[in-house]
């Protein structure tokens, strides 16, 4: 019987290959700064307009995914994935029917609808498909992280494909994808299981260093709000991945204007969404070997020198500092969700974490403003200079207050 147990937790890689397919599909909403591309060319909406969407779509995926965190305690998260799938699919349809004149429909539909829904499945897919590696976590994790982060390069590659094709064109390209979202996601959600209680995992392989706990006892979500570690963590990671959130919203503009071909540019997004995979899993491995201290204030170091690169690329149009700011700004915004899943648990216990992780990536909603500040800016000035001497600032302030914090 215990025979029977072991081998059908080794049948298991399925489920990872399905998370990891649905991640990829899910990652689409980082590739907006493709998406926007034709909506500026034929409406003539500016900078500023277009980067509200982003910062709607990053503040209902969050919400969304905190919904998903509290309706899974009552429902089987393969009910929140079929339900998210034609969530998410309806708000891309709707996004493809905009006029000049119904900018709000690209809101509520891309932005509203398909974060929402596509955050429900987020969480949900995590969920599940954490269940079946509670050996591997990290590598589980690590994988479908990377899924996620890498769409923009490949679906973002072929959407711009497609809205190049003079048959195809924007507008059936969000319905293309809308389909395929919610075909990928209702059929994960059949498709995938929840591990039985009698499945039996392989044992745990002990780490080369211990890690600890840093508290003696596991804190509610209420008694978290009430520490100042944890708000200025808020302060810390909001900051950090504004520098990333600003730069997926705009990372093709700011190509072009350097010099860059329309290709290279795509191209570029791609890149900048492959570096915010690969940060997730490089910072994963600073975490387990120099620790969660150093591995933050590393991040910190990223977060100041990744605007100042692209500061220095835009007022000389260089664009091989481009690229290598682009690279530091996806590292640098791949950092955060790896490093508040390590400061939660280490701060605040493990008991009621998935809660209080929820709570805690709720950052990204403030860190999303501010890229629909720098469109403002950029709208207003017709430079990217200011907002990027901003981020300089900003990521300053994140890393004198990551210093700054002490353990509750």
């Amino acid at each position: 019987m215990i025979n029977s147990e072991k081998t059908r937790a080794f049948v298991r890689w399925p489920y990872l290959i399905l998370g990891v397919v649905s991640m990829l599909f899910s990652g689409i909403i980082y590739a907006w700064s493709i998406l926007k591309a034709p909506l500026s060319a034929e409406f003539g909406w500016t900078a500023s307009q277009l980067s509200l969407n982003f910062t709607l779509t990053m503040c209902f995926f969050c919400l969304g995914g905190l919904a998903a965190g509290f309706i899974t305690k009552r429902v089987s998260p393969k009910l929140v994935m079929i339900v998210a799938a034609p969530v998410a699919c309806c708000g891309f349809l709707l996004a493809s029917r905009v006029t000049a004149d119904t900018l709000w429909l690209l809101y509520v539909g891309y932005g509203m609808i398909a974060g929402f829904g596509i955050g429900n499945a987020y969480n949900a897919i995590v969920s599940m498909t954490n269940r079946w590696y509670p050996d591997k976590k990290g590598v589980c994790s690590g994988a479908l992280m990377m899924a996620f982060g890498v769409s923009s390069l490949l679906l973002g590659t072929l959407a711009d494909s497609l809205i190049s094709n003079a048959a195809f064109g924007w507008r059936k390209t969000y319905i293309f994808l809308g389909v395929f979202l919610g075909a990928v996601l209702l059929l994960t959600g059949i498709l995938m299981k929840l591990p039985s209680s009698d499945t039996v995992f392989p044992d745990k392989k002990a780490s080369a260093k211990k890690t600890t706990v840093a508290i003696g006892r596991n804190y509610t979500s209420g008694e978290m709000l009430r520490r100042v570690s944890f708000w200025k963590y808020c302060v810390f990671n909001i900051l950090l991945a504004a520098v990333g959130s600003t730069m997926i919203s705009c990372a093709r503009d700011i190509s072009l204007s350097v010099g860059a071909s329309a290709a290279l540019a795509t191209t570029l997004v791609g890149v900048l969404a492959v570096c915010n995979g690969v940060g997730r899993i490089v910072c994963g491995f600073l975490f387990d070997t120099i620790g969660r201290r150093s591995t933050m204030r590393a991040a910190g170091c990223i977060t100041i020198i990744a605007p100042t690169v692209t500061l220095l690329a835009v007022l000389f149009r260089s664009l091989p500092l481009c690229v290598a700011g682009m690279c530091l700004c996806g590292l640098s915004y791949g950092f955060a969700p790896t490093i508040g899943s390590a400061f939660v648990i280490e701060f605040y216990g493990v008991k009621n974490f998935a809660t209080n992780f929820s709570i805690s990536n709720l950052t990204l909603i403030p860190a999303s403003f501010v890229a629909t500040l720098s469109g403002s800016i950029v709208t207003a000035t017709g430079t990217y200079i200011y907002p990027f001497i901003l981020l300089i600032a900003f990521s300053i302030v994140s890393l004198l207050t990551n210093i700054s914090i002490t353990e509750p």
